[in-house]
């Protein structure tokens, strides 16, 4: 027999995912923008992290190709850090690169914990 997992997706519970996943993103572009730039607003880290955690959430609702929806993350990503540091479509590129970088290890190091917090016995 196959069991189904069925989960009612709520907007109260969508939007707190959202929010979640664009404060992760916004905490790794500020570490990123920091790591090249030394002293940044923090104000500035905030609208990085939403626009990737607002297309996750286009990707995932109108089910599109995970592919495109990770280069158009990116390349709107180095869009917003270019216009909100002015700084060079080089010099962007490296923030951008340093905040894919910094998103997946953190990520994965945190996936990592929870899942040996998740395996306790008892």
């Amino acid at each position: 027999m196959i069991s189904t997992l069925q989960v009612t997706a709520s907007p109260i519970r969508i939007a707190g995912t959202v929010a979640s996943f664009a404060l992760f993103l916004s905490i790794t572009g500020h570490i990123a923008a920091r790591n090249v730039l030394g002293d940044v607003p923090i104000r500035n880290a905030f609208v990085i992290g939403a626009v990737p955690a607002l297309i996750a959430v286009i990707v995932t609702t109108f089910d599109i190709n995970s592919f495109i929806g990770l280069i158009s993350a990116i390349i709107l990503d180095w869009a917003i850090i270019r216009t909100l540091y002015e700084r060079s479509i080089t010099m962007s590129a490296y923030i951008t690169l340093i905040h894919f970088v910094v998103s997946v290890i953190l990520a994965a190091v945190l996936f990592g914990i929870l899942a040996l917090i998740g395996s306790l016995p008892g």
